[in-house]
């Protein structure tokens, strides 16, 4: 069961690691990635981003409060956003949880999220070195994630893109198994970026593959020059940047390989922590020479064809959302919201325990149970089950779950009147 999921669009990428239980962890993670683009796509601002974070962390607590075998469900999420300000265009970071953002530049791999576990907080505090931490026995056990309480704290950063830097998002099945210097070794000689996560993706795997692995890779493009970047200290002034993104996945033992993004435009600011550097590892960097040409067209073309693409997936979210069907879960009937078997890769998701058992319908049913039986509401399929329990109650021999009927007859009892007639 894959419960890594990831996003990249023209102005967001992202990579959630959901955990909990059967099921919970992937519709965790999906839950999270679907909030977190809609927000952003709403509101495209930094404040937007993170509001958009904070719906994710709300819906899937609410979803696991709502449904019993989903309790306890949560999921981390790291993302990188194109934001417009002022002052320009702005990289902005997002993360909670242990998946990690990085940034390859100038031979070096840092680590620029920060690590939201058990062992962490130790380095923080100063009890542990940062190798005894990747040793820790509760190196894994988060102290915050998305879903686990109704509000959530998010860590928040700005980046300045350079032209030839790359950023690498990730979960923890990457890091936990590839050593830094490794994925800096990749990130300095694989110059495509779908091959780069595609590659990391094996070495994980290689190196044991105990936990769902995806990287997203992100190339900066067109940006600060190395010149203009005096350290990130403080936002530069106003200037462009293109974007490439790609995307890798792997569960376990098999990689997966996600389409790569076209450029998108985005400029420099300021991050607010880092981790420490991997060891330099060999890079020629490309330079751009003479002027940008044609770039706000393609921009311009690229953003109405990811419009339509969202509009066409909006369309077919609609057409899934307003499809319900009855089913099986173990022993019991439950209505899922969806189409039986998927649809596109939306899974159907369970939206009322009926409380009503196998034992309680006829027997002749249950193969179209196990396949599904499609209602044109969640009404109508509510409406379905009560009427299989009532047909098989209305059998000369029902279960023994039906309650008996009582029947009551009203007996007239005939009163006598005596009339006595007198006179004088």
């Amino acid at each position: 069961m894959n419960e890594d999921r990831a996003l990249e669009t023209l102005t967001l990428f992202a990579v959630a690691d959901g955990m909990g239980g059967h099921v919970g962890g992937e519709v965790a993670a999906s839950i999270a990635i679907q909030f977190l683009e809609a927000g952003f796509n709403r509101t495209p601002t930094i404040d937007g981003l993170v509001a958009a974070v904070q719906d994710a962390n709300r819906a899937v607590w609410e979803h696991g409060v709502d449904d019993q075998a989903l309790r306890g469900m949560g999921t981390t999420v790291t993302a990188a956003a194109l934001v417009a300000t002022d002052d320009g265009d702005r990289l902005v970071l997002v993360n909670v949880g242990d998946s990690r953002t990085y940034r390859f530049s100038a031979n070096a791999l840092v680590q620029l999220s920060v690590d939201h576990s058990v062992a962490e907080e130790l380095v923080a505090q100063g009890t542990l070195s940062e190798a005894e931490a990747a040793v820790h026995p509760k190196r894994h056990i988060l102290t915050r994630a998305l879903g686990i309480t109704p509000q959530v704290e998010v860590d928040l950063w700005q980046v300045v893109p350079v032209e030839g830097d790359r950023y690498l998002l990730c979960s923890d099945g990457l890091s936990n198994e590839v050593p830094p210097d490794v994925m800096a070794g990749v990130l300095a000689s694989v110059r495509d970026p779908r091959t780069a996560a595609e590659t990391l993706v094996g070495l994980a795997n290689d190196s044991g593959g105990n936990d769902n692995i995806t990287a997203v890779v992100v190339d900066v493009l067109v940006g600060e020059p190395d010149a203009a970047a005096t350290g990130d200290t403080a936002i530069g002034d106003a200037a462009r940047a293109d974007l490439t993104g790609s995307v890798a996945a792997g569960d376990v033992r098999d990689a997966v390989s996600g389409a790569v993004m076209p450029p998108a435009a985005v400029v420099a600011a300021e991050p607010v922590a880092q981790g420490d550097g991997a060891k330099p590892a060999e890079q020629t960097r490309r330079k751009r020479k003479g002027p940008r040409r044609i770039t706000f067209r393609v921009l311009l073309f690229l953003v109405l064809l990811g419009g339509l693409a969202y509009a066409a997936w909006y369309v077919i979210e609609v057409y899934v959302g307003d499809s319900y069907f009855v089913g099986l879960q173990r022993n019991q009937l439950v209505i899922y919201q969806g189409r039986p078997g998927g649809f596109l890769g939306l899974e159907p998701k369970i939206v009322d325990h009926t409380g009503v058992t196998k034992a309680q319908v006829g027997s002749i049913v249950l193969p179209a149970l196990q396949s599904g039986v499609q209602e044109p509401t969640r009404t109508a399929a509510n409406q379905y089950v009560s009427q299989l329990v009532k047909d098989e109650c209305g059998l000369e021999n029902p279960p023994a779950t039906c309650t008996p009927t009582t029947s009551t007859t009203t007996t007239t009892v005939p009163v006598a009147t005596t009339t006595t007639a007198g006179g004088l």
